[in-house]
């Protein structure tokens, strides 16, 4: 079993919210828009990072997140990219990537707006942690916490960090 935090679109913001309930998470995954390497390397000190890069990212996280990951944890097959869609509203780039890999598990973020949705036509479960930073248009800051054991997601939750506008 390990446990997951998840989040996205963080945009150069973390705040000491966001790194307590990040605490004690086997990894960390994030979805893109890190904004710039400095979000990268906190994360990285918290725990073992899995991340791509996003839109808005420039060389210095490009140079250390892939555009894809594709991986396998505790059974699951796990694909993530920034821009990927969701159920019945996949990206080209997300549809193709989903035929190809084939995941229990398709994590994207972009659109700043948490979903937690199944596809039952893919046999997959789709997670968008949502923004955890400041920057957008969402009103509520969002992350996801799950555990992964026996090739599937448990003990999913969303957390809401508080309003876009304030570092509470």
């Amino acid at each position: 079993m390990k446990k997951i935090g998840l989040l996205s679109d963080t945009h150069s913001y973390l705040d000491d919210r966001i790194l307590h309930h990040l605490r004690g998470c086997d990894e960390i995954w994030h979805a893109g828009d890190f904004g710039n390497a400095a979000v990268v390397e906190q994360l990285e000190q918290l725990a073992p990072l899995r991340g791509v890069y996003g839109n808005i990212d420039g060389r210095d996280v490009r140079l250390s997140q892939p555009l894809v990951q594709s991986f396998e944890l505790e059974g699951l097959r796990v694909l993530m990219t920034h821009i990927g869609g969701y159920p019945g509203h996949y990206s080209p780039a997300g549809r193709a990537l989903v035929a190809q890999h084939r995941p229990g598990l398709f994590i994207s973020g972009h659109s700043h707006i948490l979903k937690v949705m199944p596809d039952k036509a893919r046999q997959l479960l789709h997670l968008n942690p949502g923004a955890a930073g400041r920057h957008g248009f969402h009103q509520v800051r969002t992350l996801l916490l799950f555990e992964v054991a026996g090739g599937k997601v448990q003990q999913l939750q969303a957390v809401e960090l508080g309003s876009r506008g304030k570092g509470e």
